[in-house]
Parts: C-alpha cells; structure tokens; sequence
C-alpha cells in the first residue's frame, strides 16, 4: 500500500521525511510486539507525532505494515536472487552466508519484524509466502540441483538447505540477545559475525563441495 500522502501530484521534502519518521517508528513497534500487538497509538507515540497525522500519511496500521514488508522482503531475497547456475556453488554459497549475516546484524529490526509475522501465521503474508517467494525458491532449488547433477555439490535436499541458511543466519538477529548472553564478554562484539560467517562457511561449504 502506497502512503497517502505519495499519491498527492507533488511530494514535498517535509512528506518524504514524515513517512520515514512513521516507518521507523512502526518498525520499532512491530518488531517488538508483532502486528497484532501493534497499535497506531504506540506507532504515533513512538513517532512524536500525533494519531491523526499518522494516519494522514497512511491509512492505517495495515498499510504501514505493508509498506515495511514489502521493503524487508526486498531487502532479504535479494542475495537469493544472485545464484546462477553458470556461477561457482563455492564462491555463490560463501556469498550467500556472509551477505544473510551482514544482514542479521545491520536488520536485526527487519528480521524480527518478519519472524513475527510468520510465527503469528503469516496472516498478512501468505499470498507472498505461497507467491513470490515459493517461485523464487522453487527457481533457486533448480540451480542447486543443476549444481549436482554436474558433480559440483553433494546431494541434498536444496530446499532444506536454503532453509537450513536462513535458520542459522538469522538466528543472529532473532536471538542476538541469547547470543551475546551466551557468548559473554570478549565474545559478543561485532566480531561475533565473523566468527559466525567462518563456521557456516565451514559447516555448508565443506560439507557439500564435491572437490
């Protein structure tokens, strides 16, 4: 859903700035509490905006919701879309790895904002889920197998692999808390990534490279 106020015939700096204001603050609340415990109150308290001038930008929570999946969902698919078949399984699966964990720790927001949506039954992305995405992952599990057949990759199931890709990636935004918890100190900086990148890598690629 596009914000009302991008539907007048001249948007104004002071409007393109609104609606990112709104944005930040509807992915900070959603992120948090999930759609369901979302409000438009909480959206306009976090923004310092009022309620009415929230919702003149955009009608209401379900369309904030849209705007920020539809970026979030943009954002997390685009490293899929890169594999190719003409390309090196090796170099496209540590690509893969590190760019799905750059991710995890510069949207932490935009993961749990997601992973919310699904564990509540995706009922605002479903159509994506069974549209989109399946044909983007139903595409990229071709590759994998092509991959195979060519005595490049070991043979796996490829749709639990990119499952098994998005679970460990992830897990360091949805559980980063646990993670530094658990890592303690010395271990929890921003050098958790790297350390996290080189055992995926380890665990993926040299388990599934045919040398």
């Amino acid at each position: 859903m596009t914000a009302r106020a991008a539907k007048t015939q001249r948007r104004t700096r002071i409007q393109v700035a609104k609606e990112e204001v709104i944005l930040e603050a509807a992915l900070d609340v959603f992120s948090a509490n999930g759609f369901r415990g979302a409000t438009v109150d909480q959206i306009a308290e976090a923004a310092g905006m009022s309620k009415p001038n929230v919702l003149y930008y955009f009608r209401s929570k379900e369309a904030m919701f849209s705007a920020l999946i539809e970026s979030v969902m943009d954002i997390w698919l685009d490293p899929l879309r890169v594999f190719d078949v003409d390309k090196d399984p090796e170099a496209e699966l540590r690509s893969y790895i590190r760019r799905k964990l750059e991710m995890a720790r510069d949207f932490p927001r935009e993961s749990r904002l997601f992973a919310n949506e699904v564990i509540q039954g995706a009922p605002n992305t479903e159509a994506f889920l069974k549209g989109d995405l399946k044909d983007l992952v139903d595409e990229k599990a071709k590759v994998i197998r092509a991959w195979q057949k060519a005595g490049k990759l070991r043979k796996v199931d490829p749709y639990h692999l990119i499952f098994s890709i998005w679970a460990t990636t992830q897990h360091y935004a949805d559980f980063d808390v646990q993670v530094r918890a658990v890592l303690g100190e010395g271990l929890a900086g921003e050098g958790r990534f790297e350390d996290a990148a080189r055992y995926l890598e380890t665990l993926f690629v040299n388990g599934l490279i045919v040398r």
